[in-house]
């Protein structure tokens, strides 16, 4: 007996020994403060939302009060331009910042599409002649982002510039595997600084309207009490809508038809909902978000939910055909509602890695 357990002492010895070599490893090579989403492959780096550019407004100016100061300072007129190569700007050209016609506009580019206005020196597409009031500028390399895709909620500007520091970091992380796929498929990866503009105002969209189809609650067929059959049924049993109103006649000897049983139910959705909505959650600085997928009459749509990780309430709700961004922020918007005064940085959000929560 006592070589059993001087053996088995001898033994868990060596499994310590061996866990404090794996920790000490562990100190030596792992960083623990390594970024939240350093993901490991460069693949993975598309689930991951880039710092904000830095922006650069433009204001409006008025070239012909620009003439005149130009007049004053110099004792002279501007003149207009005189054009002598093959690619003369066209009648109709107009220089977005200051409105200068196309006399004081001239060819840039050798006939590629940049012009250049002499009163403003503002530099412009041909093809691209409105102005936009703001050009997001790469906070890496300085360079003008690129507009690139148009999403439903937003579009997606790129840096392009080969130079840039973010993309030659992004670069020089690839292994040898992934930078030979790299050169076959680019799109499979995330190598330059990209930023999405959103196109969509999400705080004029209503939270709280009601939904479509709700009925009212004056009953002239039936009375209050087949309604609450039809829910106890449909809602508390599970049952469709069809299938409640064939347990309503078989058992009860109702004979209400599937369409009545679903307004009803639409009806008791739009009487509970604004208590639901205006309630007092008293919510926790704990929140947890998660999407999951419901098919209705064979069409698939997504539930978000954004709960309480404490007290297990459910502080926002949206149901969408699709799984992008626009319903993920409405979902958060309608959480944070629950918020007297908004926690700020002591709010702790858990969600998964999917991109829409980053975004939102």
């Amino acid at each position: 007996m006592s070589t059993i357990i001087s053996i088995l002492f001898t033994y868990n010895q060596l499994l310590l020994s061996q866990i404090n070599q794996l920790l000490i490893f562990i100190a030596k090579n792992i960083s623990l403060k390594a970024p939240k989403y350093d993901m490991t492959s460069p693949k993975y780096k598309k689930l991951t939302v880039d710092r904000l550019p830095i922006i650069k407004t433009f204001e409006k100016l008025d070239y012909k009060q620009m003439l005149k100061e130009y007049k004053i300072a110099n004792a002279k007129d501007k003149k207009p331009v005189n054009p002598r190569g093959k690619n003369p700007v066209e009648p109709d050209t107009v220089c977005p910042r200051c409105d200068a016609p196309h006399n004081y506009i001239y060819d840039n580019a050798g006939g590629r599409g940049q012009l250049c206005c002499k009163v403003c020196d503002l530099h412009f597409s041909k093809n691209k002649v409105n102005l936009k009031t703001e050009l997001f500028i790469c906070p890496f390399c300085g360079h003008a982002l690129s507009k690139k895709k148009d999403r439903k909620h937003f579009f997606v500007h790129k840096c392009v510039n080969k130079k840039c520091d973010f993309y030659l970091n992004s670069l020089a992380k690839l292994s040898l595997e992934d930078l030979e796929e790299y050169k076959k498929d680019k799109h499979k990866f995330k190598l330059h600084y990209i930023y999405r503009e959103f196109t969509t105002d999400f705080f004029d969209i209503d939270l709280y309207s009601m939904p479509k189809g709700s009925t009212s609650l004056k009953f002239r067929n039936f009375s209050s009490h087949v309604m609450g059959l039809c829910l106890t049924y449909n809602v508390n049993l599970g049952l469709s809508t069809r299938r409640t109103a064939l347990a309503l006649w078989e058992i009860h000897g109702v004979k209400i038809s599937h369409v009545m049983v679903s307004r009803y139910a639409i009806t008791a959705a739009a009487m509970v909902k604004p208590f639901v909505d205006n309630y007092d959650y008293k919510p926790t600085t704990y929140l947890a978000a998660d999407e999951t997928y419901t098919k209705v009459k064979g069409v698939h749509q997504y539930i978000w939910l954004v709960m309480d990780a404490i007290k297990k309430s459910i502080l926002g709700y949206q149901a969408s055909f699709t799984r992008d961004t626009g319903p993920c922020i409405l979902t958060m918007r309608m959480a944070f509602d629950k918020f007297k005064e908004f926690p700020g940085k002591s709010l702790k959000f858990i969600a998964d890695g999917y991109t829409a929560y980053k975004l939102a």
